[in-house]
């Protein structure tokens, strides 16, 4: 060990402008990643909620053939149909939202009139008003009269069970899927592939078309018949098996773990998850072809190891000692960003335990210097404003004193002292292990395959499905 440090020593003499330039890079990647984190709330939100449909559409609607009670959420067909165009039809007031897993609405049937000529589903922005939805193209419908499905053409398919006065009867789209879906009395009909529709704005349609034929619409004002939290469950369940059945070879998950718990120092813990994998059976090796090398994220483990404990104890002046012994060159330029985010914590810990003089004092003497450079100072205010605060953890700033902030900087120590390997092939891996980097290729991977279903169904949260646990939600 002590050798690699001389290396150390020597190395970074021979190369001091380029490791100066790379600490700089590094160090603005985790000042960054502060940053977010002084932003946390807004950036664990989820996307702008959508306006889902209300009431019905009074004034784009065939208003001749129908009317509209005042709450509009009922309409009555009260006059006798003298041909295949008089229809009653009408939209929702709002497009159906895309930013989710499911869109649902129901109807109920409160009289069926003279021939029950009735139809729930779904037609877009320019379908003609005097049609019954799923007769023209970008439309579908469930008609009750005779239990079919339309889907862009006058003739239906068999598809379900005639519904008539006094039934419930619901029209949903499923986004991860594709596909539409309807219901009767509670329990699903069935489904139908809805991805050429999908691609235009599609608006909750239903139709009355025979004397006194009248349906009340529920937008989700009141609870469903249909339990559409165990048909989401259900369908979130399906992905997950879907997931599962993919075949990982043992090898690759544990190569995996290992190079995260190698690249972040976690010595001890790597050593109890060798042992257990040497009991399996087989054994459990990684082979060279997977690409894992371990040269590099081996470097310095124990050194790294014991820096991660103690600032994650809230030791920094031990930790900064440390580092002037083993790594003097990150710690050299005392207005480096290493240095930044080492004063700030012990700053941090200062004020976590009740050391408010004595943190003023610190303040004035390490951080006061970084108060005019650029990328430093709103995490000095930050860190200021903690003294503001009787109940520090629970105001704006408090997730300074988060184990997330102590984790950030030990973070940022790791990566500097993966730096000053002479052999780092890639400095990418300075920053991430292969873990994390595949991660972030599966939000990537997420994220294009929803931009191509032209930004539908729920957006995808890593932190969300991470912290999911064994629920997750992919």
């Amino acid at each position: 060990m002590n050798s690699s440090n001389s290396n150390n020593g020597e190395s970074n003499n021979g190369k001091s402008s380029s490791f100066d330039s790379l600490n700089q890079d590094l160090g603005l990647y985790f000042l960054e990643l502060a940053r977010l984190g002084s932003s946390k709330a807004p950036t664990d939100m989820e996307e702008d909620e959508e306006e889902a449909p209300k009431e019905l559409n009074t004034i784009n609607s065939s208003g001749g053939f129908l009317v509209v009670a005042p709450d509009k959420l009922s309409v009555k067909y009260p006059t006798i149909n003298l041909h295949g165009h008089d229809v009653g039809v009408i939209q929702a007031d709002k497009p159906v939202p895309v930013k989710r897993l499911l869109y649902y609405f129901e109807i109920y049937v409160k009289n069926a009139g003279a021939k029950g000529q009735i139809a729930i589903g779904f037609t877009n922005e320019g379908f003609k008003m005097r049609r019954q939805p799923g007769w023209e193209v970008n439309s579908c419908g469930y008609h009750g009269d005779d239990g079919f499905l339309y889907h862009g053409q006058g003739k239906g398919d068999a598809f379900g069970p005639t519904y008539t006065a006094g039934d419930t009867v619901g029209g949903g789209i499923n986004y991860a899927s594709q596909e539409f879906f309807f219901t009767k009395n509670g329990a699903l009909v069935g489904t139908v592939s809805g991805e050429k529709e999908m691609k235009s704005r599609l608006f909750p349609t239903i139709a009355v078309h025979s004397q006194n034929e009248e349906v009340h619409v529920n937008f989700g004002q009141k609870k469903f018949a249909f339990d559409l939290k165990e048909y989401e469950a259900q369908e979130r369940l399906k992905q997950q098996m879907t997931i599962e059945k993919i075949a990982l070879p043992p090898n690759i998950s544990y190569g995996l773990v290992r190079s995260y718990l190698l690249h972040y120092g976690y010595e001890d813990t790597l050593k109890s998850f060798d042992l257990a994998s040497k009991s399996t059976i087989p054994p459990i090796y990684i082979a060279q072809e997977n690409g894992f090398d371990e040269q590099d994220i081996v470097y310095a483990l124990n050194q790294r190891k014991i820096l991660r404990q103690l600032i994650r104890n809230g030791k920094i002046d031990a930790a900064i000692s440390k580092l002037r012994d083993w790594y003097p060159q990150l710690v050299q330029d005392d207005k480096s960003a290493t240095c930044f985010l080492l004063h700030c914590q012990k700053f941090i810990e200062l004020v976590r335990v009740g050391a408010l003089e004595e943190a003023v004092k610190y303040g004035r003497i390490e951080l006061a210097k970084f108060f005019e450079l650029t990328n430093f100072e709103y995490l000095v205010q930050d860190c200021v404003a903690l003294l503001a605060y009787v109940r520090p953890q629970e105001s704006s700033v408090g997730y300074l004193l988060e184990e997330s902030q102590r984790d950030l900087v030990a973070d940022t120590v790791n990566a500097m002292i993966l730096s000053t390997n002479p052999n780092m092939k890639d400095m990418q891996g300075c920053l991430q292990s292969y873990l994390e980097r595949l991660l972030r290729q599966l939000t990537a991977c997420c994220l294009e395959r929803r931009s191509a279903n032209g930004d539908q169904g729920e957006a995808f949260h890593l932190h969300r499905v991470l912290n999911s646990g064994g629920n997750l939600k992919c």
